[in-house]
């Protein structure tokens, strides 16, 4: 996508809508300058963007785990750009604004859905890995889940706090959803159901001790699981997410919205299911309105009939074929001992791209 054209569209939508007072700006930590910032103190939780009066008391109370929260919405803008990575829209980011994903996430959509979803998880994922790690002097290893040892193996290393984690991730994350709004109650929903992910799959991870790996000795831990099964789970969760409708209703303190399912013979949506309540735009053409970038120059799949090939990634504009050389190592050798020798080959692929 020609950066002349990002430019544009940021630069109609930032100049044309108010949403900024409840998009999540202080995603913008992952990227460029700002992320940068946090590995080098001291911190300045005031120049932080997008941070609600509760989260930068967070930043100040805790500041060491400001780094860990970066890390985390970075880690998910990743995992949401390999999702995604051969579908119309595939998480892109602008670099230089504090609405990283522009427009997009305006609306209550599926994609709006699993970015909160990946980047809650992410949050709680890196504070709980850097707990394990000791790069925090407020949180440690897990000792509330050791019970007795299973026949083989006794317990040993550090297991992951995972409950700490999501706790951090819950105060800081859900810190500025707490308006009465469909929209709210639905970015806490798939928060939380992006947190839940890492609970239900923590699993025993083991390491055999002995001579020649005779696992004479096995000890356990708690341990996370992969984020990549982390973001493989949700991405189904994205393509089974459940619709909604909005309902308002009084109360006390007023008008109050929440979230209805749309379908009433569908099952309806557990705590761990995604909810959405707009239809998303197809993503084929530039729009600025939604934050599009269309699918020109693409590469797609010519010989897949999913949404990575070529018919639907170009959305019906067919596509432009040409061949790329490319340098690889080939025909690897392994000598004893120890080390192996490649050839280099150079080999001539087709490259499919959009029209």
């Amino acid at each position: 996508m020609d950066l002349y054209l990002i430019g544009y569209f940021m630069c109609v939508w930032l100049s044309s809508s108010p949403v900024l007072g409840g998009y999540p700006i202080w995603w913008s930590l992952a990227l460029g300058q700002q992320y940068s910032s946090l590995g080098s103190p001291p911190i300045l939780c005031s120049s932080i963007p997008g941070l609600v009066p509760k989260q930068l008391r967070f930043c100040r109370n805790y500041i060491e785990i400001m780094p860990s929260v970066a890390e985390g919405v970075k880690l998910g803008i990743q995992e949401c750009q390999h999702q995604f990575r051969g579908r119309r829209w595939n998480c892109t980011t602008i670099k230089d604004n504090l609405a990283i994903f522009g427009p997009v996430l305006d609306k209550a959509t599926r994609e709006s859905a699993f970015v909160h979803a990946i980047a809650s998880a992410g949050v709680a994922f890196a504070v709980t890995r850097s707990c394990a790690e000791g790069t925090s002097t407020m949180c440690g290893c897990d000792s509330h889940h050791k019970g007795p040892p299973g026949e083989g193996w006794k317990w040993g290393g550090c297991s992951e706090e995972a409950e700490f984690g999501v706790l951090v991730s819950r105060e800081f994350a859900d810190a500025r959803e707490n308006r009465p709004d469909a929209r709210s109650a639905m970015n806490r929903h798939n928060n939380e159901a992006g947190r839940s992910t890492i609970l239900d799959h923590m699993h025993l991870r083991c390491k055999c001790h002995g001579l020649s790996g005779s696992c004479e000795v096995k000890t356990c831990w708690w341990a996370q699981p992969d984020f990549r099964m982390l973001g493989d789970y949700l991405k189904d969760k994205y393509d089974s997410a459940s619709e909604m409708v909005v309902e308002k209703h009084r109360e006390s303190r007023g008008w109050v919205e929440t979230l209805r399912v749309k379908y009433a013979f569908f099952k309806h949506p557990t705590e761990r299911d995604l909810v959405y309540y707009e239809g998303s735009p197809n993503f084929c053409e530039p729009n600025s309105e939604t934050g599009s970038f269309g699918t020109r120059d693409r590469v797609c799949n010519v010989s897949s009939h999913g949404i990575e090939g070529c018919d639907l990634l170009c959305c019906g504009r067919g596509h432009n074929t040409r061949t790329e050389k490319r340098k690889e190592k080939c025909h690897c050798i392994f000598h004893w001992c120890c080390y192996v020798s490649c050839q280099e080959c150079v080999r001539v692929y087709d490259v499919h791209t959009c029209k």
